[in-house]
């Protein structure tokens, strides 16, 4: 199984800024978020990047990336139709090929040598069908992430063979249809915003696409529940995190997760120490007032 492409949607209506984000990264080096995600892609052999993003946003785009910019095609999403959509404008560019998907507004650390990308890549070359990223979530956090319920595939601790997807499910329904075993109580299985999929796929959403009505969103839940009704689909639990930059402080804590695994380590735990003993020096002095 040939995994030499990626797909990398950015042109989400209220996401549109943040890959354009600058971070420091875990070599030091001061990079936007879109970048970081282009060189987590390459980690995994890729060769071509297709970036979908608004009509007018691939100027200041291949400006984030910079020199990756000549590896890299933008691809248009002329009308909002939802995250499924945006996949499916990249059809031209995937044609019969699998390819790695990573969406914009996410940034991985990896708790094992290798990246993510690294590791789900090598899972779907060995396993030969569609493999998606997951990650434990506890279940107040349900409402930001597709999930989904399986089975473990036998031998393995860190893979499943998901049987149901649901968009953004809520506590109760989570309960009753996402089940996953060996979970601790009250989390489940949530998309980790990065996937390897066969063309497949792309022939799902056509369809979703050609039977909703004018403007309708299509999301990609619905078309990875059809995917798990057709043919074999994994899920790997990464050995990792996943960080939303989109949230609520997601980039400040996107920044320390990357901050705390780098090179600048030490140096960073010194700083923190330091606000947080002044922190409570201030504390101390208030209350002696």
């Amino acid at each position: 199984m040939q995994i030499v492409k990626s797909v990398i949607t950015a042109a989400g209506r209220d996401q549109r800024a943040l890959p354009l984000q600058r971070l420091i990264d875990r070599d030091g080096v001061e990079k936007s978020v879109l970048r970081i995600l282009v060189e987590e892609v390459l980690s995994a052999g890729i060769e071509e990047v297709a970036i979908v993003v608004a009509p007018g946003d691939e100027g200041a785009y291949a400006e984030a990336i910079g020199h990756y910019a000549r590896q890299a095609q933008f691809i248009l999403q002329e009308e909002p139709r939802g995250y499924g959509h945006a996949i499916y404008c990249a059809r031209e560019f995937v044609g019969d090929a699998s390819f790695l998907h990573l969406v914009g507004d996410h940034l991985y650390v990896s708790r094992v040598p290798g990246t993510c990308a690294q590791q789900l890549v090598a899972v779907a070359r060995s396993m030969a069908c569609p493999v998606s990223a997951v990650q434990a979530t506890r279940e107040n956090l349900l409402p930001y992430y597709g999930t989904l319920g399986g089975r473990r595939v036998p031998g393995r601790r860190d893979l499943y063979v998901v049987e149901t997807v649901i968009e953004k499910p809520t506590p109760t329904e989570a309960e009753l249809r996402l089940m996953a075993p060996g979970l601790r109580p009250g989390h489940y299985l949530c998309f980790f915003g990065m996937h390897v999929f066969t063309p497949s796929v792309m022939q799902i959403l056509g369809q979703r696409l050609a039977d909703a009505g004018a403007g309708e969103q299509v999301d990609l839940s619905g078309a990875l529940a059809e995917l798990a009704r057709r043919e074999k689909y994994l899920a790997l639990e990464e050995q990792a995190l996943r960080y939303d930059v989109g949230v609520k402080y997601g980039l400040l804590t996107a920044q320390l997760a990357l901050a705390l695994s780098g090179n600048d380590r030490e140096l960073v735990l010194t700083r923190l120490l330091e606000l947080l003993a002044q922190r409570e020096m201030g504390a101390t002095g208030d209350a002696d007032v």
